[in-house]
């Protein structure tokens, strides 16, 4: 789907952006990292302005009376928690894997490049499969999804510490870490479809807003945890975040069957 594609890049350029500006800055120096930031900013820029068509159809007007239909729909209000806790989570440990796979698993620095590498050639892999699998049934899919994370999660704080053990869990992180977002970003439409109709654009730039919530609670955790625990905790603290957008995702679950079950009931009278 649209979805799955657009996410699809925005994930993958999250996770090559680490290693080419770890790599950059190696052999250039941090200024030459910033430097290639602002060229790709530019390629963007140009980009936009020739190949984007001009007469694409405008989304709907986006009011404050929107934002509050949206956040004081219980579904909707429990989707955006799933997406900043959910996705979060994954970044208390992320944000600090080039750290953790040298000082705890004994990595080289020009190894970790490319272990970083490879890491993002899984996010790909699971990110694509994940927006197939949310097609049919996206709520099902992410509550397996994020249970596979969990269990990732504890299995990496138990393995964070072995040279070859980590790396694996590592990859197997990374094949689960984005494998929710296009199915997070499909289910958050399909409730303000059916929820709140009108707010529809609202809702999936609020959706957006809670991703990246999601990656600055679980960036800050993740330093909190490491200066106060060490970096060893930090895949414990980001399976906690993990554990709450599940129960969240129950929660989510039932209100669902509910509204089936009232749906039914109605058509029967």
């Amino acid at each position: 789907s649209a979805i799955a594609i657009m996410f699809t890049g925005l994930t993958v350029a999250t996770v090559t952006g680490v290693p080419l500006g770890t790599m950059i800055g190696q052999l250039g120096g941090w200024r030459w990292s910033f430097i290639f930031i602002s060229m790709i900013g530019v390629i963007g820029l140009l980009a936009d302005y020739w190949l984007i068509p001009r007469n694409l159809p405008l989304p709907s007007k986006a009011t404050v009376r929107g934002i509050i239909r949206v956040l004081t729909n219980p579904q909707l209000l429990f989707a955006l928690l799933v997406t900043a806790l959910g996705y979060g989570g994954t970044f208390v440990v992320y944000t600090y894997l080039s750290p953790l796979l040298e000082q705890q698993m004994h990595w080289s620095a020009s190894a970790v490049v490319l272990i970083l590498v490879v890491y993002g050639l899984m996010v790909a892999l699971g990110n694509t499969l994940g927006g197939r699998w949310a097609n049919a049934r996206p709520l099902i899919a992410l509550f397996k999804m994020f249970s596979g994370l969990l269990i990732t999660l504890l299995i990496l704080s138990v393995t964070g510490y072995s040279h070859w053990l980590g790396l694996l869990t590592v990859l197997l992180m990374g094949i689960f870490a984005f494998m929710n977002v296009p199915g997070l970003q499909l289910y958050i439409v399909q409730l303000a479809e059916q929820n709140t109709p009108h707010d529809i654009t609202m809702a999936s730039a609020l959706n957006i807003s809670a991703f990246n919530v999601g990656i600055a609670l679980g960036s800050g955790i993740g330093g909190q945890v490491t200066t106060n625990l060490g970096l060893g905790w930090t895949p414990i603290f980001g399976a906690i975040m993990v554990a709450v957008s599940l129960v969240l995702l129950l929660g989510l679950i039932w209100l669902a069957r509910l509204a089936k079950s009232t749906d039914r009931h109605c058509v029967q009278n």
